[in-house]
């Protein structure tokens, strides 16, 4: 089945959706709209022959050093907030489970975060997971616990970069 991604408009019909996750259904059907009219959140869909199969929001963010490993934060200016984006909900459809769609979703989010890190200095992805599945499915795709938030995780936009050039570089022998 084909994917396509779309910005949220009003022709999407959002009242049939549900991922199985209250908080994230009432969201995406009442509120999305009004945080993208506002400039609060970009909310995208995917999309296939049925409907909706999934979506997630992007918005800019600050991380607070102090908030970040200690590792990483020695390496970085001393400014109170470090620019970051956040992947603020991000669901898929019931029926669409154990398609993949969530790793298409997170897909798309990476690569529309590096493009704009191209005009806009993102030094991070931050997420919050709803719960401990959501908290693994983001480990699973290299995001890091951040020790002052349980569920709140991230990863380094350089680190993505390096891992799509890398994916994209020739392998010896092709």
């Amino acid at each position: 089945m084909p994917i396509r991604f779309e910005l949220l408009s009003r022709r999407h019909d959002r009242r049939g959706f549900t991922s199985g996750v209250p908080a994230l259904d009432d969201w995406f059907q009442k509120r999305a709209t009004q945080d993208q009219r506002r400039h609060v959140a970009q909310v995208f869909l995917a999309v296939d022959e049925q409907g909706i199969v999934g979506f997630y929001s992007l918005s800019m963010f600050t991380l607070a050093l102090e908030s970040l490993p200690h590792q990483l934060a020695q390496k970085l200016p001393r400014y109170e907030a470090i620019p970051a984006a956040l992947i603020g909900r991000l669901a898929r459809h019931e029926r669409a489970k154990g398609s993949g769609i969530g790793d298409l979703l997170v897909a798309d989010a990476v690569r529309r975060v590096l493009a704009a890190a191209q005009s806009v200095a993102a030094y991070a992805i931050v997420v919050d997971a709803k719960d401990d599945r959501g908290r693994r499915f983001y480990e699973s795709h290299g995001f890091i616990l951040l020790p002052s938030r349980p569920n709140r995780l991230f990863l380094l936009t350089e680190t993505v970069a390096a891992a799509l050039t890398a994916a994209a570089e020739p392998k010896e022998g092709e």
